[in-house]
């Protein structure tokens, strides 16, 4: 029972504060960085009495069932927490790192813009990130998965009024998604395999995973290689990497704590949880090996040649994480988590003494520089020594790679949907769907041999429309609405695969109709407003309107699916809806919802952050421009008088 509350504890202190930290008034900014700094410090000390307690109690792994959030004959949602060696390693360094980067930030930002918003991030993200590694199953991990997202695109978009960070931040939140594709169907399939929401404590059990593989050997390979899919998009490996430079937009703290210590070592984290559940699947382990050696090469070749010592720091940091990949995969779990332990120390060090550093070399550059004498090389070697410095200038073009085998096809066929108008949706969709339901509700039976494809017809004609408002660039209104209308069409395919009960339904559709409702009426809003209703450029309205600003963040959060909606819940209670044999509407399904979060997030960049001066200027008013050519003549003729 005291190691419950003792868990309980790492959750609820981070909770606390980030609470905390809203409440309080961005002029308070000695009183903001207390909080902080006592709640790190706080957790600190809690983790640290746990795993006395732990050590009196024998090191033995600890699962804690908190709740049962949703319950019915054939699907439970349970919340659960689970801690053993590889979560104490993980929580201990988090703790010990979150203490010392919240120290060092409260003198660091000083006075800096956004203050209160990095703490508020911090204190979020620090939440996430205990709730993954103390989380004991699938579904709460993925809840603080889901934050530790949120939070990385909300840091590398700290400076959201310049347009290089808003669209980094894009970038790297767009990457995470699709490595939630591999997350999301390794939740369908494992509940299918194991007929439940299964419990890493359970996983831990060899002979029970092996007795559950044995006859579903396919679908335990499908798992185990969507679960690497999540950890290499999560740890920026092979060919996910090009994400990493661009996470170095936001401050010097952020990028020492989430890119160079803990968030871009949960990949490793997620493989040392799911170990016993693919140990015995020798091409898996082949596989992980393969990426991590790859990344180890690439971003070795990659580092040497950086002229960002950011960056340079970061690509080092990939290197050593793939090393742990082949660690993990030869079963070293000691040595891993040592591995993880070293490295995220000395990265942070690294981050944090890089400005100092920098302003060094420039002096010592600057004074004593003695130019290297020419040489040059003729033959082979020194040919594809040549080859590999000009591939890794270019970071081996996997920036480019991403974008033409995922971004750029997707966004074509986007293009290729723009007869998804107004007058359509009304004229075709709309009432198609309504036919589509009232033949639903009436219970009238359409023969199987039509059937049999409705649900995967259906769950494509979401999938479209979510395509169409990725690609929609005239209207935020029209695209808001394709993705409102996304969620209804996901329903009726599922509901035409297996009838589920309406309570359901209505779990599901209560959050997006709330938020996406809401959502409506801020773009209707800002419309009438600022007579601008395009996607076509980053407008940066959060600096004139902040409160409407985090009023459209919790619409676009609650209409994606995060957990502050019931949606989140609702889209795992579809999942269990979709047969095991049904790869094609599962994949349709995952994609549907990880697209949309994408551009939800993009919805909001564009209307709120990333504005050029020069854009800040054109979307004033004429009243504003006048006001503001004013103030400057009075400035010019007090400096006249001046000088005379």
């Amino acid at each position: 029972m005291e190691l419950a509350f003792w868990i309980q504890l790492m959750i609820g202190i981070p909770l606390i504060g980030f609470v905390l930290s809203l409440i309080i008034p961005e002029s308070r900014e000695n009183l903001l960085s207390k909080v902080a700094f006592y709640t790190a410090g706080l957790n600190l000390f809690s983790v640290l009495v746990f795993l006395v307690f732990w050590a009196l109690a024998g090191f033995e792994a600890v699962n804690l069932k908190e709740f049962v959030l949703y319950r019915n004959p054939n699907f439970e949602f349970l919340i659960d927490f689970f801690f053993d060696r590889v979560g104490a390693v993980y929580v201990a360094v988090g703790a010990l790192l979150t203490f010392l980067i919240t120290f060092y930030s409260r003198y660091y930002l000083h006075r800096e813009p956004g203050y209160k918003r990095f703490f508020n991030t911090i204190l979020f993200f620090y939440l996430g990130f205990n709730i993954t590694v103390l989380a004991g199953n699938f579904e709460t991990l993925f809840i603080g998965w889901e934050i530790l997202g949120i939070s990385s695109f909300l840091l590398v978009a700290f400076y959201r009024s310049n347009y290089l960070p808003t669209r980094n931040a894009i970038r790297v939140f767009s990457i995470y998604r699709i490595g939630d594709v591999g997350m999301i169907l390794a939740m369908w399939a494992s509940h299918h395999l194991w007929h439940e929401n299964v419990t890493f404590l359970k996983l831990s059990n060899t002979e029970l995973v092996h007795e559950h593989i044995l006859g579903h050997s396919g679908i335990g390979l499908f798992i185990s290689v969507m679960l690497l899919l999540a950890a290499a998009a999560k740890s920026a490996q092979f060919p996910f990497s090009s994400w990493l430079p661009r996470a170095m937009e936001g401050p010097t703290p952020s990028s020492a704590i989430f890119y160079g210590s803990l968030s871009v070592h949960l990949g490793v984290f997620l493989l040392l949880r799911t170990f016993p559940f693919w140990e015995n699947q020798i091409i898996v382990r082949v596989i992980i090996g393969l990426v991590g050696l790859t990344t180890a090469i690439l971003s070795t070749m990659i580092a040497r040649v950086q002229t960002s010592v950011k960056t340079q720091i970061g690509y080092a940091s990939l290197t050593q994480i793939g090393i742990m990949f082949i660690e993990v995969a030869l079963g070293l779990e000691a040595l891993a988590l040592v591995h993880f332990a070293g490295n995220a120390f000395l990265r942070t060090y690294q981050l944090l003494v890089s400005p100092s550093i920098v302003s060094y070399l420039i002096r010592e550059q600057f004074y004593g520089f003695v130019p290297k004498e020419k040489s040059s090389k003729k033959g082979f070697s020194s040919k594809l020594v040549l080859s590999c410095y000009i591939w890794s200038l270019k970071e081996w073009n996997l920036d480019l790679l991403m974008n033409r085998l995922v971004f750029r096809p997707l966004k074509n066929l986007g293009h290729r949907l723009d007869f998804l108008t107004y007058k359509s949706v009304l004229l075709y969709f709309i009432p198609s769907y309504l036919i589509g339901l009232a033949l639903l509700v009436a219970g009238i039976k359409i023969p199987d041999q039509y059937r049999v494809f409705l649900p995967a017809v259906f769950g494509f004609i979401a999938l479209m429309m979510v395509l169409k408002a990725f690609s929609e660039r005239n209207s935020a209104r029209l695209s808001w609405i394709l993705l409102i209308l996304n969620h209804f069409w996901m329903v009726l395919a599922i509901a035409e695969n297996e009838l589920f009960a309406w309570p359901q339904v209505a779990i599901y559709l209560s959050g997006v109709i709330f938020f996406g409702v809401s959502g409506l009426l801020i773009i209707d809003w800002l419309k009438r407003l600022t007579g601008q209703h395009g996607l076509h450029h980053y407008k940066g309205y959060v600096t004139r309107y902040p409160v409407i600003a985090f009023l459209f963040l919790l619409s676009v959060l609650g209409l994606m699916g995060f957990p502050l909606s019931p949606t989140f819940l609702g889209e795992d209670l579809l999942f269990s809806h979709i047969h095991q044999d049904q790869f094609v509407l599962a994949s349709i399904a995952a994609l549907t919802f990880v697209m949309e979060g994408i551009v939800t997030i993009r919805i909001f960049a564009r209307l709120f952050m990333g504005a050029t001066v020069d854009r800040e200027i054109s979307s004033l008013s004429s009243e504003d421009l006048a006001q503001s050519k004013k103030q400057q003549l009075i400035k010019n003729t007090l400096a006249s008088k001046a000088n005379h």
